[in-house]
């Protein structure tokens, strides 16, 4: 058999990556606060329709699909974001019409202030989506279902907040992603235990009768510690 022709029969596979990119509105109401951030595709197929970034690896400059994720979320999306994490890979034959796809799917987060540059009608309600291209739907949902399952065991939510927050603010993001209030003195005894945030000196938020300290993280070694 020539190996060679044989090769060259075969179909090509189109590699890309995607990136579910999410942020929470903390003013709005417990239950619909989770968005993530789409595109309007300027070229077919789905010309026009709301989609994650994504795009083609480019084998010549990204050393890895993470670099690619990267590299997408530049140019489409214009920015670069706090956290990016691999999700999942995606494949199979109806998943594009341009033929047999693999998407490597990354989730990226980011707080919502940094956010703001996003066209409000591009942040989308994750439990509100409008019609995707693609399998995007699948993707946010499985997106959605790790960044909660995280939040029941890890401080990884951190990065959904601006860089200093005050612990009334983590509670109410950790209320959101988990579907339900929290205790506030069970909360702030199992953080305190943790220690995965610590005080910023001298710096608070809020009135002059009652300011509330403000915090940020620590290094991301102490992030997988349980909450």
């Amino acid at each position: 058999m020539n190996m060679k022709s044989d090769s060259a029969m075969r179909p090509k596979i189109l590699v890309t990556v995607d990136v579910v990119l999410l942020t929470v509105d903390l003013e709005s109401s417990l239950s619909d606060g989770l968005r993530v951030g789409l595109i309007r595709r300027d070229a077919a197929p789905y010309k026009g329709a709301l989609a994650l970034p994504g795009g083609y690896v480019h084998p010549e400059e990204d050393e890895n699909t993470a670099a690619a994720a990267c590299r997408v979320l530049k140019t489409k999306a214009g920015k670069a974001v706090r956290y990016l994490e691999q999700l999942a890979t995606f494949s199979g034959p109806s998943r594009d019409p341009r033929g047999w796809s693999v998407s490597v799917c990354y989730v990226a987060l980011e707080d919502r202030e940094t956010m703001k540059q996003w066209p409000a009608d591009l942040l989308a309600r994750v439990d509100a989506l409008p019609p995707l291209a693609f399998d995007h739907a699948t993707l946010i949902g499985a997106a959605v279902e790790r960044l909660r399952n995280k939040a029941s065991y890890s401080a990884l939510p951190v990065f959904l907040l601006p860089d200093t927050f005050t612990l009334s603010e983590l509670q109410d993001l950790y209320g959101r992603l988990l579907g339900t209030p929290l205790d506030k003195s069970s909360f702030r005894r199992k953080v305190r235990e943790l220690g995965f945030v610590e005080e910023v000196p001298g710096a608070f938020k809020g009135g002059q009768n009652r300011p509330a300290q403000l915090y940020r993280a620590k290094e991301m070694t102490t992030f997988d510690r349980t909450i």
